[in-house]
């Protein structure tokens, strides 16, 4: 059964759909777990501020919540695409796999990483600034 399944997998368009499946589906369930639209709804309406347009509370977090499902679908694809390009390129212009330094995945990886140490940075700088004055 292990063969099997091994097998069926080793064939690019079938790992490559179902890693492009996954990563949409992980990408709903991260900010699924990570945002939550009412919180932000709160928190805009205590600091006074509205989004013009929509009445405060309720209205504001499922305005929210659907601005927020509209531009995930799209980034789901995206980060879907990027994960599955170097397979399809590789595919399609019949070079092994390995013959790419750097993956999809790695590529999301090592943008992530290269973001959230340029935040800590100016995060450090802007500590700093404060301690002058």
């Amino acid at each position: 059964m292990a063969e099997q399944i091994s097998v069926f997998l080793e064939t690019t368009w079938v790992y490559g759909a179902l890693i492009f499946i996954l990563v949409c589906l992980f990408t709903y369930f991260y900010t699924a777990v990570t945002f939550d639209p009412k919180n932000v709804s709160e928190n805009l309406q205590k600091m006074g501020g509205f989004v013009p347009g929509i009445r405060p509370g309720r209205p504001t977090a499922n305005h929210i919540s659907y601005i927020l499902n509209r531009v995930l679908f799209l980034g789901a694809l995206f980060l879907a695409t990027v994960a599955v390009l170097p397979m399809a390129i590789s595919a399609l212009t019949e070079v092994e796999a390995f013959g790419f330094l750097i993956g999809g995945a790695s590529l999301i990886i090592i943008v992530s990483v290269v973001l959230e140490t340029i935040r800590q940075i100016n995060a450090q700088l802007q500590m700093r600034e404060y301690e002058t004055i």
